[in-house]
């Protein structure tokens, strides 16, 4: 048999898409602004950055010279990175920008399209993305679901048709009264939106597999060519492009890539931990029971509403799969206090899992006849779901269990165990999902691997609970305790098989998907030592942060209240097309990559006035009626554009290449444009915060200072430099280990050769580790003019005591890159001093201090000056 042939990972280049990241997309004519309103107005989920650049580049393509070439392009997106927002700004894009009012929705699995009707067109849906009602240059939008397109098209209508792929063939090949046909299709542009798009490309799967995705490539590539101004939109998390076909036919297609492993890296999702077991099915289900009802008690702790973890089982077969439901039934059934108490204690004696240690811990500390009534309760038949299909066939296009299936959050639904052999590896949009257990040793193919990699790549969409009253939608623990982080883990209990595990590895990896190993990572423990617990500072000593407030509406009274400075924001990318780039080869026509600025408009030049107000008219934000939602001491746009408050002083500047013309008029009301939108942005996110005051005020000591763990690994980049620093001997500083990395022990040590002195001058002197457990721990900008609102907390404190003072200095070491980003943190620092700030509760005894922070440049110590600025202010003499 021949070797299929492949292309070498060198050799794939996505010509396009590198030409396309590596200039400015403003550097091409283009009507999109930034963050168009018309797009972030009208959509119930903030874009992410990834997001918001896809439809960029789709922009960008679309006003290229040659746009009417590229009428099928492609998004190559992760599982669970959010393809069907960008579809829905796609939507309201092609509509605005291009006047395109029929679109096609398209996809292999019927329950795909079930859950993008609620998507895109049933307003009446939780999971309806769009705001309703839904506006676009004051005018309301209507979008309408059909089966076929009207002859004549209503105006603010957009109209979608959504099916499967096999229901449009049997329509377009078998017309039936009432449905679509080629001559309707015809008769308007459309956009076809076509979802896990590897089903309708060249398949190397398998000679069925091949019949169905030419068949299903043909349909739609005989639909896009209908009207010379269809585009047909793609959209996959999988596309081989180490297959020669796919790769040529789509090197030059892909738009947009956004893979597993920058997705997880960025925060947007669990973290993956394989946990490998060489227990038997029933003990690894009865573990994996266990850790996710910790998981479930974690969360009830920390206040977290309607936390509740599942578990997929993933057998082989539909009868291993039933076998081993009736097995899990049963053994939860049979469950007794000692057996459990045995269960465990035995486990705990041999396990390598960080996890299941964190869990056997809690558990043994726990009433077992609790427990058990419990686990009885969440782990019954009534909790538990069969999905299970003849292997092909995916199982959500079964109605019965798809509901199910498909609303996991939701409190009213109990399911916590689900049983399967179907792949859920396309269109299944859990989130709770926390464990994923492999049941038998069979299968260890490569194609059973791919599906499995697939499912964990799903499985690790992240689960956006509510914590302290606020949902993040991005990992928020990652520097808390291990048992806090598995709140946002995903297990996959494997087998050891170690051909198995080899191919597995190859899946994961074939799909950029990092997993951790959860036995390769190293816990630190820092311990309060003993001797400082004693000490009185510990007993009854206090440490200081300052009071916050809510902003009130009089503090924003100017532009710089939103943290937004007319003076120092930079210039407006308008690079153009002197610097003409050929994108079929990414190679440039012209290499100057010099650049210089011009001005765009002033706002204090007359001249420049009917410029601004046509830019503001373009703008629904600057309606004054909704401007003053947000600015509330404004008394008139004429203010808000000619005041020195505001913008009155402002200057928009812009980047140009060397030599090229003037600015044309219609250039610079896109850059005023753009700048109106920067100015929006600062005003929206920066109204009604906290701001901090110079009021502050104490907690115990012993409530911040106390044990905590680090859980160090290589996986993601900077925590392999942090390792523990035995400070045994050194009774000046409170934890037994200092687990910091290199820049923090040459302060620790900088401060170990200074120590002598401090204690001579005071008594009793103390450096106090700031752990990032402790959240509510924060200091906050105070003062006249504050443009920042988040609170931080520096690294250490010293404590400093004699017979007469307490001192409070707030110290923090700080790497090079990050001076200029937290310059604003150095210079609250410097503001905290006894003159400008006052300590409730307390007389004249209390001190409080922040200084400089500690820099290291190339080797050299102390940069910035901090030891000198302590002994300039006699804290040290």
């Amino acid at each position: 048999m021949a070797r299929k042939k492949t292309i070498p990972e060198e050799k794939i280049d996505l010509q396009l898409l590198n030409a396309l990241n590596s200039t400015s997309l403003f550097s091409l004519k283009s009507s999109l602004e930034d963050n168009p309103l018309y797009i972030t107005n009208n959509l119930k989920h903030k874009l992410r950055n990834y997001q918001m650049d896809a439809v960029h580049h789709l922009d960008a393509v679309l006003n290229m010279k040659d746009a009417d070439q590229r009428n099928q392009l492609m998004f190559y997106m992760a599982t669970g990175s959010g393809k069907t927002d960008i579809m829905a700004a796609i939507i309201l894009y092609m509509f605005r920008a291009w006047g395109y009012q029929c679109f096609l929705f398209t996809t292999n699995t019927t329950a795909v399209v079930d859950k993008t009707i609620d998507n895109l067109v049933n307003s009446a849906s939780a999971k309806y993305l769009y705001n309703n009602p839904l506006v676009i240059d004051g005018d309301h939008v209507t979008i309408k679901k059909v089966d076929r397109y009207p002859v004549n098209l209503e105006k603010d209508t957009i109209y979608i048709k959504l099916a499967g792929i096999q229901q449009l063939s049997n329509d377009y090949y078998a017309p039936r009264e009432n449905g679509i046909t080629k001559d309707s299709l015809a008769r308007h542009k459309l956009v076809l939106l076509a979802d896990e798009a590897h089903h309708f490309n060249v398949s190397t799967r398998s000679k069925k597999a091949n019949r169905e995705g030419l068949s299903w490539e043909h349909l739609l590539d005989e639909i896009r060519q209908l009207n010379h101004e269809n585009k047909q939109l793609e959209f996959t998390a999988t596309i081989d492009l180490h297959n020669p076909d796919i790769y040529h036919k789509y090197q030059n297609k892909i738009i947009a890539q956004y893979d597993l492993s920058h997705f997880i890296n960025d925060g947007f999702s669990k973290k993956v931990y394989r946990l490998q077991a060489n227990n038997s099915d029933e003990n690894k289900m009865l573990n994996a029971v266990l850790l996710s009802q910790y998981r479930k008690r974690i969360a009830q702790n920390m206040s977290i509403p309607d936390f509740k973890p599942v578990i997929l089982f993933k057998s082989n077969t539909i009868a291993e799969s039933r076998a081993i439901n009736e097995t899990f039934l049963t053994m939860i059934d049979n469950l007794s206090a000692e057996s459990l108490q045995q269960f465990i204690q035995n486990q705990n004696r041999s396990t390598q899992s960080e996890a299941l240690s964190l869990a056997y811990k809690y558990w043994l500390n726990q009433d077992f006849g609790s427990t058990v009534t419990e686990l009885k309760r969440d782990f019954s038949k009534f909790t538990t779901i069969n999905a299970n299909d003849s292997g092909s066939k995916n199982i959500l296009d079964d109605e019965s269990v798809s509901r199910r299936l498909n609303s996991l959050e939701s409190p009213d639904n109990p399911i916590r165990s689900v049983f399967a052999v179907a792949k859920l590896s396309e269109g299944w949009d859990v989130l709770n999902l926390f464990d994923i257990v492999r049941i038998g040793e069979k299968n260890i193919k490569p194609k059973d691997t791919n599906a499995e990699a697939q499912l964990i790549g799903r499985g690790a969409r992240y689960y956006p609970f509510v914590y302290h009253g606020k949902k993040s939608y991005t990992r928020r623990f990652d520097d808390r305790k291990p048992e806090i982080q598995l709140l946002e883990r995903l297990y996959y209990h494997t087998i050891n098989d170690p051909q198995y595990l080899e191919n597995l590895r190859k899946s994961l990896d074939a799909i950029d998907l990092p997993v951790n190993e959860d036995t390769q990572y190293k816990v630190y423990t820092a311990k309060v030592k003993n001797s400082f617990k004693k000490t009185k500072a510990y007993k009854h000593g206090n440490i200081y942060y300052n009071k916050v407030i809510d902003v009130p509406e009089s503090h924003y009274d100017s532009i710089q209240k939103y943290g937004f400075d007319p003076e120092t924001t930079g210039p407006i990318d308008m690079v153009d097309a002197v610097s003409e780039r050929r994108y079929d080869t990414g190679a440039d026509k012209n290499d100057t990559t010099s650049t210089t600025l011009e001005v765009a408009a002033r706002f204090s030049n007359p001249q420049d006035k009917a410029l601004i107000r046509t830019a503001v008219s373009f703008n629904n934000f600057y309606r004054f009626d909704s401007l003053k939602k947000y600015c509330p001491t404004l008394t008139s746009m004429r203010e808000f554009l000619t005041s020195n408050e505001w913008l009155g002083n402002a200057t928009i500047r812009v980047k140009v290449a060397t030599g090229s013309p003037a600015l044309t008029n219609e250039q610079r009301l896109t850059a005023v444009k753009k700048y109106l939108v920067r100015v929006q942005t600062a005003i929206s996110n920066n109204f009604k915060r906290s701001i901090g005051t110079n009021e502050f005020m104490p907690i115990a000591v012993n409530e911040v200072i106390q044990d905590y763990q680090k859980r160090v690994g290589d996986q993601f980049g900077k925590s392999a430099l942090i390792g523990p620093d035995s400070m045994q001997g050194k009774d000046w500083y409170v934890y037994d280990y200092a687990i910091v990395d290199t820049l923090e022990k040459h302060f620790i040590d900088h401060i170990n050769s200074i120590m002598p002195e401090l204690t001579h001058q005071y008594g009793q002197a103390y450096l106090l580790r700031i752990d990032e457990r402790t959240t509510d721990f924060k200091l906050h900008d105070f003062g006249e003019n504050i443009f920042h609102y988040e609170g931080y907390m520096p690294d250490f404190i010293l404590y400093l005591e004699n017979e007469n003072f307490i001192y409070q200095i707030f110290l923090e070491p700080k790497g090079t890159p990050y001076i200029e980003r937290d310059k604003w943190k150095e210079k609250l620092l410097e503001r905290i001093n006894p003159d400008n700030i006052k300590v409730l509760g307390e007389d004249e005894k209390v001190k409080i201090y922040g200084l400089k922070f500690y820099v290291e440049d190339d080797g050299k110590e102390d940069t910035h000056g901090l030891f000198q600025e302590m002994r300039d202010k006699n804290i040290l003499q």
